[in-house]
């Protein structure tokens, strides 16, 4: 049986302990792969983010939450110990992090990122954000001979732009596929792979198959 990791759903980054950092990503895309992989007889383990909004029941294998972008990367290195087919990176890693907390009278200076709760009474504060730690980047080292598809969601630009961003991600993340979509991409997803093949679908359940057959061509690991 082929053995997939399916990562859904925003991180967040914690300002304070009632505070955060965080994206608009619903989880439904990957939560939906992840279910139709099971239907397929994939054996898929779903990286779930806790601020996943979509209500949608999630039947794989096994599901594990997951919080800041540290924490999933932290996730996918203890599953990279055990073997696996294809890495389908659909979650959203929030783009940055805060490292700094100050105010005009000093009071927040020196304080522990989320930790406490800042009191809204205190005037104006200025938070200082640097960038996450990228996680597709990270997956070839983890999972060398698994098949590993990045997505890249974009609001500003055109389609054309869209697919540059795309192939630039499918190159330096080292993935086999990228998914581009998103508003500046317009309707559908555009598959992406090496040497510039391009395939657009229309739908999700499009989507879903299309990579659902691609993975079950593949041998499983232990056959490699």
């Amino acid at each position: 049986m082929l053995r997939a990791i399916v990562t859904a759903g925003p991180t967040y980054e914690p300002l304070d302990r009632m505070r955060h950092l965080s994206n608009h990503s619903t989880g439904r895309l990957g939560i939906e792969l992840a279910n139709h992989l099971t239907r397929r007889e994939v054996s898929v383990t779903l990286l779930k983010g806790q601020l996943a909004t979509w209500s949608g029941e999630s039947s794989a294998r096994k599901i594990i939450p997951f919080t800041t972008g540290n924490d999933l990367g932290d996730k996918l290195k203890k599953l990279a110990l055990e073997p696996c087919d294809a890495v389908f990176h659909a979650a959203a890693v929030s783009d940055f992090r805060f490292i700094d907390i100050r105010s005009p009278d000093r009071i927040h200076d020196g304080r522990t990122i989320g930790e406490g709760k800042i009191p809204t009474g205190d005037g104006q504060l200025v938070a200082t954000l640097a960038p996450t730690r990228k996680i597709l980047p990270l997956l070839r080292g983890l999972f060398p001979r698994a098949w590993i598809v990045g997505w890249k969601y974009e609001i500003e630009g055109d389609r054309d732009s869209a697919l540059a961003r795309a192939e630039k991600q499918l190159r330096r993340g080292e993935t086999d596929l990228s998914v581009a979509n998103g508003p500046a991409y317009g309707k559908g997803f555009s598959l992406l792979t090496a040497g510039n093949s391009l395939r657009h679908i229309d739908r999700r359940d499009e989507l879903y198959r299309e990579l659902s057959d691609r993975l079950l061509k593949r041998p499983a690991t232990s056959d490699h």
